[in-house]
């Protein structure tokens, strides 16, 4: 469960990849943590096209309690002011023109502002990008979000676990992403030295 209430932001924008964070926000919300989940327009459509799940509350979560849906329009939202208080942001997957807005602050939507104030504020934030190849302007402006604090933590899986189903590379990925938050979980079949 959640034993410190963390209160925890998901941004979703139109990257490939919106299955991690369906399954991110699953095993958030079924594990008590409150969740804030806001999604670009393109964020919307293309984690209903990849994960054949409708974006509403119901059918993204089993503790609907837990979970908040934002407009990205709306910048008068709560989570764009650094008075409020959320605890930490993973953004999942994240597209490489969010990055850019967020590594220059030039952004405009809510996504971009509640990473704007997560690092302003020192607050945990998580980039999960999923591009590939890699070209230079994008290394730059990972580099910057670094440098301001930001954890980047490509969706690239690994293999040591011996994953059996896409389920299972999912996962691990999942996993990476909660051991960023400082949350402990069981997702996967760690190394242990022995390869088993």
């Amino acid at each position: 469960m959640n034993p410190n209430n963390a209160h925890i932001v998901v941004g979703i924008t139109g990257a490939s990849g919106s299955v991690y964070a369906l399954h991110l926000i699953r095993w958030l919300t079924n594990n008590g943590y409150a969740v804030d989940v806001i999604a670009s327009d393109t964020g919307r459509k293309v984690f209903e096209y990849e994960t054949e799940v409708p974006f509403s509350i119901n059918a993204i979560a089993v503790n609907q309690d837990l979970i908040t849906l934002h407009d990205n329009d709306n910048l008068f939202s709560p989570l764009s002011s650094g008075s409020h208080v959320f605890d930490k942001v993973v953004i999942v997957p994240c597209s490489m023109g969010t990055l850019g807005r967020i590594a220059t602050g030039s952004g405009s939507k809510l996504i971009e502002r509640v990473a704007d104030v997560a690092i302003k504020e020192k607050r945990k934030l998580i980039i999960v990008p999923r591009e590939t190849p890699i070209n230079i302007i994008h290394l730059k402006n990972m580099l910057k979000l670094a440098s301001a604090g930001a954890v980047i933590l490509p969706a690239i899986p690994g293999f040591y676990h011996k994953p059996k189903t896409i389920d299972d590379i999912i996962s691990f990925l999942v996993s990476k992403i909660l051991d960023a938050l400082d949350i402990p979980n069981d997702l996967y079949k760690r190394w242990n030295g022995k390869g088993g």
